[in-house]
């Protein structure tokens, strides 16, 4: 890309941006974030001429989202129950759907219980439940020690007391119990195409696949929650949308009870629940 000599106007990037391309949502969130401003004073200064640096700043958040590098990714963050999360490259991107594992965890974690979210990543989940239950002993874990470096990050940014561990599913957590455990577990079959589709492509494999049939985490934690949940304890499973009846045989299989499964917003069974 050639550096910028001249000032543009913030019409003229936006035209520019268009020409690429670009969504005008996509651009109002680029320019929102490199410049600072909210969307009316965008409007209000729409001929306003913007310094060299700036201008150069947008052609390559600009250049960066047209070859297909995901918004979170070029901002920095992504809202998430509300709040400002910081997300890397070596985070999943937080989506609107997993607010649903939150808010079972919410309506459903006993006073004072301690509660355990697995697959962290951002720690957006774990997080969000201690801000907003600062009853609850949350702890949290992941295998990625560059997740946990954000999440821990992100409970500082957000005021949050949370307890993080490293370490694969439930192997950290050696001889403790908790009265209940989410996990967003990678769940995407390797051969799923969707991987090598959209933000998939930018986001870590580690946090999407599991390298099989896209049940074996689910299954593994399934497995090994028997031994970490207190009496009546209970379980709740992010999943892909077509997943459900499987995820539900498994915890058959393991004498889970009451089991359940909640859609998300599109109408997609995505979270599914049982207790000991």
């Amino acid at each position: 890309m050639e550096p910028l000599t001249h000032h543009l106007t913030i019409r003229a990037l936006k035209a520019h941006a268009k020409t690429l391309g670009l969504e005008s949502s996509d651009i109002q969130v680029l320019l929102s974030h490199v410049l600072k401003k909210n969307r009316t004073w965008l409007v209000a200064h729409d001929d306003e001429a913007l310094p060299v640096e700036q201008c150069t700043q947008l052609k390559a958040a600009f250049s960066r989202r047209v070859a297909g590098e995901p918004i979170a990714y070029i901002t920095g963050e992504r809202e998430f129950f509300s709040r400002n999360f910081t997300v890397t490259p070596a985070v999943l991107i937080p989506r609107p759907e997993t607010e649903a594992l939150v808010d079972f965890a919410l309506k459903h974690a006993p006073l004072n219980g301690k509660i355990l979210d697995v697959c962290t990543g951002s720690g957006c989940v774990a997080i969000s439940i201690a801000c907003e239950r600062p009853d609850l002993e949350v702890y949290a874990s992941d295998i990625s020690e560059a997740a946990l470096n954000v999440a821990r990050a992100n409970a500082v940014k957000l005021q949050a007391q949370v307890h993080w561990r490293k370490g694969h599913l439930l192997a950290p957590w050696q001889g403790e119990k908790f009265a209940l455990i989410v996990a967003n577990p990678p769940y995407i079959a390797q051969q799923d195409p969707h991987l090598q589709q959209g933000d998939l492509r930018f986001e870590p494999s580690l946090a999407l696949t599991d390298g099989a049939n896209g049940l074996q985490m689910i299954s593994a934690l399934i497995t090994q929650s028997l031994t970490h949940l207190q009496a009546e304890g209970l379980l709740a499973l992010e999943h892909g949308f077509d997943q459900a009846f499987a995820v539900r045989n498994l915890l058959k299989a393991a004498d889970y009870k009451k089991i359940q499964t909640l859609s998300d917003l599109a109408g997609h069974e995505r979270i599914t629940h049982a207790s000991l």
